[in-house]
């Protein structure tokens, strides 16, 4: 697989090349495991918002997305109504896809079902790390991204269908599916070694 080479000369995923905010998202984020909740459940609702769209729409929204969605902490969102659907409607700053915000607010009463059943979300999904080695990056789907989907939708989630599981599993270390050569390939994996996989509550 072909590599891209920044302005420093090192070479990263191809994907990086797409746009220049790529490369810190890239360096600083993609690919390396997360155990935080909060970070779990904002990066679903924002794959979710990306079903359609490209995900440098998403990135460059994502300040507003948060200040919308109050730091998409789970509670909050939870308690949002139609006065704050409304409000969100109204926000240039966000995609204003009634939908998919509606399924936000969804799923964060379906995430406090899930903290009380597995302890987190992290707890949970993490149940689903891939254990064989990591299919092309052409590939937009896996058997565990698959299973995740069924067992999230299962439980009443919205907009978490297989792809957008997939995306979310990438970007959030259960999979480490930086290019061979990349420079962040060794770094995610080492983090990921060394990652303490979160026990059911």
């Amino acid at each position: 697989m072909s590599l891209f080479h920044a302005e420093d000369g090192l070479p990263r995923c191809r994907w990086c090349g797409g746009a220049p905010e790529f490369v810190p998202y890239h360096d600083n984020e993609w690919g390396f495991p997360v155990s935080d909740d909060t970070r779990l459940f904002e990066k679903l609702s924002l794959e979710g918002f990306q079903s359609g769209l490209s995900w440098r729409t998403i990135l460059n929204k994502r300040d507003a997305f948060r200040a919308g969605f109050d730091g998409f902490d789970i509670d909050t969102v939870a308690r949002f109504d139609e006065t704050d659907i409304d409000r969100l409607l109204a926000d240039k700053g966000i995609v204003r896809h009634r939908g998919k915000i509606e399924a936000v607010i969804n799923n964060a009463a379906r995430a406090q079902e899930l903290i009380a059943e597995a302890g987190s979300i992290a707890a949970f999904v993490w149940r689903y790390e891939a254990r064989t080695p990591a299919p092309p990056q052409s590939q937009t789907t896996s058997p565990e991204s698959i299973a995740l989907s069924k067992a999230l939708k299962k439980r009443g989630w919205k907009f978490v269908g297989p792809t957008t599981v997939f995306a979310f599993m990438q970007a959030m270390g259960l999979i480490n599916d930086h290019a061979e050569g990349c420079v962040s390939r060794d770094k995610a994996a080492k983090l990921r070694e060394g990652f303490v996989v979160p026990l059911p509550g």
